[in-house]
């Protein structure tokens, strides 16, 4: 609370919590925990038992994070003496490039929900559901609100009506720690928005609403979930002929990238993803300068 944290960060420092803690005591060990017992020992074979077990070190310099924090806290508050996790070496992540999808894949991906559309209703012989068409402009317009803004999809997810100024072009999000940043939307994903909040409020009388919880509804009349979003994903993935790992993070990737590519000011990215550091935004230039040796090896004859 005292950092503002999200509820994912605080569940995901919970977790953490709770496995160091079961790791010491035992999976049926009840609270009250002996907090004061834990040594430099045990946080070092916590953080090994990642290692061992063939984690990434993100993962392990994540529950070293937690539980710093955990014990600078008790520290703080008289509770312990110690933190067995002060001094403790961070894991080297190996730096990993992020997956881009190039502009004729984003094409592809971005027209997938028509296109499955109009092909089921090629095939049917009766008339379709009010819902079909809405879901098939929904997903165009979080497609292209993905790709037009950056944003995460717990972003897209929590965005309302009174969040999106279609006048203007922008949309009010707010992000990890709680942040709020207004993100630029473009023509196209604006005119695919229009189009899908006037077939969404067309539903509003058959789902006995008198005006939407969220941006987004389900055929339920409820907001989306970032995980229906990605199941959603998957069959657009697999319909535009795409690698069906891709995440909805993916687009805000290839956000970032074409926009570097195209000549744009790192920290205006940097503004526009929302990231508190410049030193995150930078992994986006190495991905261009990695497409542009691709490039070269693939066209030059004596690369």
């Amino acid at each position: 609370m005292e950092r503002n944290a999200s509820e994912h960060t605080v569940a995901a420092y919970l977790s953490d919590i709770e496995q160091f803690s079961k790791q010491l005591w035992g999976e049926d060990a009840q609270p009250p925990f002996p907090w004061k017992s834990p040594d430099r020992f045990a946080a070092r074979r916590f953080l090994a038992s990642f290692a061992k077990s063939g984690r990434a070190a993100t993962t392990a310099g994540r529950k070293m994070s937690s539980l710093r924090s955990f014990f600078r806290f008790m520290v703080r508050e008289n509770l312990v003496k110690d933190n067995p996790f002060a001094g403790l070496q961070q894991p080297k992540p190996r730096r990993r490039l992020p997956k881009v999808l190039s502009r004729d894949e984003v094409v592809r991906l971005l027209e997938a929900p028509a296109q499955l559309y109009h092909e089921a209703q090629s095939r049917a012989k009766s008339a379709p559901h009010p819902f079909a068409a809405y879901a098939a402009l929904r997903d165009t317009a979080i497609l292209e609100l993905f790709y037009s803004t950056g944003m995460r999809v717990a972003e897209l997810c929590g965005l309302t009506d009174a969040r999106l100024d279609l006048l203007t072009g922008t949309a009010l999000v707010r992000g990890k720690g709680r942040k709020e940043r207004l993100c630029p939307i473009g023509r196209p994903a604006a005119a695919a928005l229009q189009a899908a909040l006037d077939a969404r409020d067309g539903l509003l009388p058959w789902w006995g609403l008198s005006r939407a919880p969220a941006l987004f509804l389900n055929k339920h009349g409820g907001p989306l979930t970032p995980r229906s979003v990605e199941r959603a994903l998957k069959k657009y993935l697999a319909a535009a002929n795409l690698d069906p790992g891709i995440t909805p993070h993916v687009l805000r990737h290839s956000f970032a990238t074409h926009l570097l590519d195209a000549g744009a000011d790192l920290r205006s990215v940097q503004e526009l993803l929302g990231h508190a550091s410049l030193s995150t935004t930078q992994i986006y230039t190495h991905v261009s300068v990695e497409k542009l040796k691709e490039e070269y090896h693939r066209a030059h004859p004596r690369a």
